[in-house]
């Protein structure tokens, strides 16, 4: 029998519609593969070290808190070495992070306790404090600077797990190289451009406290000017910091890397988000 010629082309409309949906649905498909494909998906914010044997990567929060504890740490007069120490000690005891509690009545970034004479919980949670209270419980430990990261860590903390610091003292000595400036541009954070304005009352309160003077703006040696440097790039996500130059060398967040750059002197500048500096 014959196909009866008005269900014939209904059928074939209806095959044309389903030919047409597959397609469409297909181009979907292959735009949404198009954008979201590795190389078009946008980069993490995170911040690395330059040079080091492994690789060492923070969060922007990380950062914040390592680049505070090195800048402390030099504003002490402490050598590196007590920054490679505390770094390792803050890796093992928070992984950097500033946290609100922890084993009994520990806080913040070396967990120290309130209840062992370390300071209030509240001043505790301020990691510039924190850092200092560690620093100076180190300078008392009986010839601390001849002991290994390990060792030195564990007299200040006492931990129950006293050979746990040795795990982290390749990427606490990487990080202590590049803050303490011994690695010109060693350290950079890549995230998107901030676009508020920051404090500039708060950026500058921050900065007295945490590295002491010499500040921005001042002639400085390279090392000193890197520590400067790599805290304002730390810091960068927290006040809003558009660049940082110094030594011929400028930083943005959006590249995440160190260009060159005028002028090419030993003053380190920065300029926040929508305001000049």
């Amino acid at each position: 029998m014959e196909p009866h010629p008005v269900r014939a082309l209904s059928q074939h409309v209806t095959l044309a519609r389903l030919v047409a949906v597959i397609a469409v649905l297909a181009l979907l498909v292959a735009g949404i593969v198009v954008f979201t494909r590795p190389d078009n998906q946008r980069v993490a914010p995170s911040c690395k070290v330059k040079g080091s044997q492994q690789p060492v990567i923070l969060d922007l929060a990380q950062a914040v808190n390592a680049t505070t504890i090195a800048a402390v740490g030099k504003r002490l007069g402490m050598p590196d070495h007590a920054v490679t120490v505390a770094l390792a000690a803050a890796l093992q005891e928070s992984g950097l992070r500033n946290l609100p509690g922890g084993d009994r009545d520990s806080v913040g970034l070396f967990q120290q306790r309130p209840s062992q004479g370390w300071g209030s919980a509240s001043e505790l949670l301020r990691p510039a404090f924190a850092a200092a209270a560690f620093y100076r419980a180190l300078a008392k430990v009986p010839d601390w600077s001849a002991l290994s990261v390990t060792d030195a860590a564990q007299r200040v903390q006492r931990s129950g797990a006293p050979n746990a610091y040795a795990r982290w003292e390749p990427d606490a000595r990487a990080l202590a190289v590049v803050l303490t400036g011994q690695v010109p541009a060693g350290f950079a954070c890549t995230f998107d451009a901030p676009t508020g304005t920051a404090s500039a009352a708060a950026l500058a309160d921050t900065l007295a406290t945490e590295l002491g003077s010499p500040g921005p703006g001042q002639g400085v040696a390279s090392s000193r000017g890197w520590t400067i440097a790599g805290w304002l790039v730390g810091h960068a996500s927290t006040f809003g910091i558009a660049s940082v130059t110094f030594a011929g060398l400028t930083w943005t967040p959006g590249s995440g890397r160190w260009k060159p750059a005028t002028p090419a002197d030993q003053r380190v500048t920065y300029r926040v988000a929508g305001v000049g500096a």
